[in-house]
C-alpha cells in the first residue's frame, strides 16, 4: 500500500476508491467466476489526488481454472498466481480499502460488485459495503455518448490517446480516472462554449467560429463582394423603407425652394431640387 500526503482538512470529505478485478472467464455453465487479482487507488474527490493505491495478485484454490498461457495482453497465466496469496489471505486489506467508501469503476455495478460478494461469501465473511456508486460506464453512457464509438474502456482511452489497456487492474483503474477527467473536461467545455457541440452552431453572437471549407467558399464565390455585407446565408434582408408619406415630402421640398430662390430663382437650383423631388418620392 502507497499512500500520498494531503491536507487535514480533506479527512472528512468522502473518499472515492476505483477498483478493478481481473478474473478467469467460466469455459462451462455453472462454472464461477475466480478473482486473479484486485487493485485499487483512493481518490480524494476535491483534489483528484491519488491517496493511496494498492494491487495484488489472487491465488484460487483449484488453479486448473488458470490458463497455462493468458489469452490476453495481462500476463495472468498459472505461473504468475501460484505463488500469490489465497483471498481470504488478503480480505482484510481489500475490505479496509473498500468499505465506507464511495466506489467507483467501469461496469462495476454489473461486474466487479458481485465478484466481490461473491468472494467473500465464499470465505463465510459479510462484504464491504459503500456509501455511493460511481460507475462511469452508466454515467458516459449517459451524458458523453458514443462519441468515441463505443462505451469500452479501452476504446475510450484510445479516443483521447491515453495508451492502451493492460487489462492489469492498477493500471486499469488509473487509465479509468484519467478517462473520466479527459470526459468532463469535454463536456464542461461544450456546456460553456456551445459549439463545440454541434457542427451547426448559431449560439452566441460574442463567438464566431469559421471553417477552412467556409472560407475557401467565401473567397471564391464572394470575392468581389464587399467584405462588411453579410452572407445571404443568414437570411439578411435589406430594411424596407420608411413609409412616409409622400404628399408632406412634396410640401416640404416646394418650402425649401421658395425659401432658396426667393432673391433671385437660380434655374441650376430649381432643376436640383425638381429632380430631388422626383428621387423623393
Amino acid at each position: 500500500m502507497e499512500r500520498a500526503r494531503y491536507n487535514s482538512s480533506d479527512e472528512n470529505v468522502p473518499q472515492i476508491v476505483f477498483f478493478d478485478l481481473e478474473t478467469t472467464v467460466p469455459s462451462r455453465t455453472g462454472q464461477k467466476f475466480c478473482v486473479l487479482e484486485f487493485g485499487a487507488i483512493i481518490v480524494c474527490p476535491k483534489k483528484l489526488v491519488e491517496l493511496e493505491c494498492y494491487c495484488t495478485l489472487i491465488r484460487p484454490k483449484d488453479l486448473s481454472v488458470v490458463s497455462i498461457t493468458s489469452g490476453r495482453s495481462d500476463g495472468i497465466t498459472r505461473q504468475a498466481v501460484a505463488t500469490a496469496p489465497m483471498f481470504e489471505d488478503v480480505a482484510d486489506r481489500i475490505f479496509s480499502i473498500l468499505n465506507g467508501r464511495v466506489w467507483a469503476g467501469h461496469n462495476i455495478q454489473r461486474f466487479d460488485c458481485p465478484r466481490i460478494r461473491e468472494a467473500f461469501a465464499a470465505i463465510g465473511r459479510p462484504a464491504p459495503a459503500p456509501i455511493g456508486m460511481i460507475d462511469s460506464l452508466g454515467v458516459l453512457t449517459q451524458k458523453f455518448g458514443k462519441r468515441a464509438g463505443n462505451m469500452k474502456m479501452a476504446t475510450l482511452a484510445n479516443y483521447f490517446g491515453l495508451g492502451q489497456q493492460t487489462h492489469r487492474s492498477l493500471a486499469d483503474v488509473r487509465m479509468n480516472l484519467e478517462v473520466l477527467k479527459h470526459c468532463a473536461t469535454v463536456l464542461f467545455l461544450e456546456s460553456t462554449l456551445p459549439a463545440l457541440a454541434s457542427t451547426s452552431y448559431h449560439g452566441s453572437s460574442t463567438v464566431t467560429t469559421r471553417s477552412r471549407s467556409n472560407i475557401g467558399k467565401a473567397l471564391t464565390e464572394g470575392e468581389s463582394s464587399c467584405r462588411k455585407s453579410p452572407p445571404p446565408t443568414l437570411g439578411y434582408k435589406r430594411p424596407a423603407p420608411v413609409p412616409y408619406p409622400t404628399s408632406r415630402i412634396g410640401e416640404m421640398t416646394e418650402r425649401i425652394k421658395g425659401v432658396l430662390c426667393k432673391a433671385k430663382g437660380s434655374q441650376p437650383l430649381n432643376n436640383f431640387l425638381k429632380h430631388s423631388h422626383l428621387v423623393l418620392k
